[in-house]
This record gives structure tokens, sequence and C-alpha cells, in this order.
């Protein structure tokens, strides 16, 4: 795993979806603290693929997505915006950019529907940008 908030999945190449519908994820590493932590369990739905059904996916959603650049490795991150061939997404800790910011646009793959272990329930909105 790298420091980026990635899951234990391995891909094919390309944009690999989920194998199912539903997705049991272990997160490993900082960058989307303090929204998620390294060893938190979540919950994620697969998405249609790209020219599937609209809203699926909208800025602010916390996502599972892959890096064209780096199609092995799944990460968690939220969506910043809708972008030309997928989603601009970040990290919610400003300070690890194994983002959109290093790795350019992202094609979500599944999208967070809560946390399953340790404090179950729906994930908070982003926190506010440091000043």
């Amino acid at each position: 795993m790298t420091g980026a908030d990635s899951v234990g999945e391995r891909g094919t190449a390309g944009a690999a979806p989920l194998p199912g519908a539903w997705a049991l994820v272990r997160v490993s590493g900082p960058s989307m603290s303090p929204t998620v932590r390294s060893g938190d369990r979540l919950l994620a739905r697969r998405v249609p693929p790209a020219g599937g059904r609209r809203g699926a996916v909208r800025p602010g959603d916390v996502v599972l997505a892959r890096f064209p650049a780096r199609p092995e490795l799944l990460v968690v991150k939220r969506v910043r915006r809708v972008v030309p061939g997928g989603y601009w997404v970040e990290g919610d800790n400003p300070f690890v950019t194994d983002d959109s910011r290093a790795f350019g646009t992202a094609v979500v793959v599944g999208r967070v529907v809560g946390r399953v272990w340790p404090r179950p329930g729906r994930l908070p909105a982003r926190p506010s940008d440091p000043a």
C-alpha cells in the first residue's frame, strides 16, 4: 500500500470496476483524516461506468476511485468536481497530496455509503478548510 487512503484490492489494466454491487473496504493511510482514519472499514456501492445513471456521484461525496496513471491502486477520496474524462478527487487532509493533484483525473468506481467499523454511521461532510 502507499500513503494514499487505499484499500485492499488490486485492479487490472484501466479502471477496473468493483467485483460486486457492494464492497467492504479497509482504509490504509492518512489522506482522508480526520473524516476517515487508517483502519476504518467502509461500505461502498458500485457506481455505473461513465455514461451510466446520472447523479450517482456528486461533488462532496466520498468515493472509491482509480487513477488511469495508477490503475492498480484503489483509493478513498472526496469528489471536488466533475472534469472531462472523470472526476477531480482530493483527500480531506491538506498535507497529503496523493490524489488528483498528483495523478490527474480519477475514475470513480464506488460511492461510500457509510463507515461500518469502528464508529458505524454516515460520514460527516468535508471538514472546514484551514484558515
